[in-house]
């Protein structure tokens, strides 16, 4: 069987998908984000915390990459990671993203757009000391996107890394960084079997929001 012919074979949501009526929807769409969010992961997704981040880089050339979120509050959605990545190095350049969330167990998708910034210092190492050792390691071993010549360089480097985090947890790494971004725009998708999809738009204009039904 040919790829193209064995993608054909692979159905999507043949289940029972979650009701989505937008004239219930909140006035702004944080509320909704987290229940949705909470939602998911009640219903059995797995890691719904998980997201894809779109940046750009100095040539205007789009980039992707899946991270984790670390909070949603009224200040914007939060995540981390050095500034010396490739992430960092194109939000400082371009400080403009988008994030996406997709749930297949309930046939929903998020789509976040705004500006981004980067915490303080102590914000972004109190972000990184409320993680995991694993985190704190990792962030310790840096180098992130770098040419790796040898993975046992990386094994060696890990091992120094690990032993240094579980000795002092409060280690500070001073690439590490909290992103916030700052949304403009956020779209809600529940999909339909029968593709009657619903698509709600928040769109910020100054500080009042504007929703908006799209077709799909």
């Amino acid at each position: 069987m040919e790829f193209r012919e064995f993608l054909h074979t692979l159905r999507v949501w043949d289940t029972d998908l979650p009701p989505f009526t937008p004239d219930t929807a909140p006035p702004t769409p944080l509320p909704l984000f987290q229940q949705w969010l909470t939602h998911a992961a009640t219903a059995g997704q797995p890691e719904p915390h998980t997201m894809a981040l779109a940046t750009v880089d100095t040539e205007g050339n789009p980039d992707i990459r899946t991270l984790t979120l670390h909070d949603a509050d009224d200040a914007g959605w939060h995540f981390g990671s050095h500034s010396t990545s490739a992430k960092g190095r194109q939000l400082a350049a371009h400080p403009v993203a988008a994030l996406g969330f997709y749930w297949p167990v309930v046939g929903r998708q998020v789509r976040v757009r705004g500006h981004v910034t980067p915490s303080d210092p102590a914000v972004s190492q109190a972000d990184l000391h409320a993680r995991s050792t694993g985190a704190l390691a990792a962030a310790l071993v840096g180098r992130m996107s770098e040419v790796l010549a040898d993975y046992q360089e990386l094994e060696a480097a890990y091992a120094d890394a690990w032993q240094r985090a579980e000795a002092d947890p409060l280690t500070p790494v001073a690439t590490w960084t909290r992103y916030v971004l700052d949304p403009t725009e956020v779209e809600f998708f529940q999909g339909d079997a029968r593709r009657r999809h619903v698509r709600l738009r928040y769109r910020r204009e100054g500080s009042a929001w504007t929703r908006e039904l799209l077709w799909p």
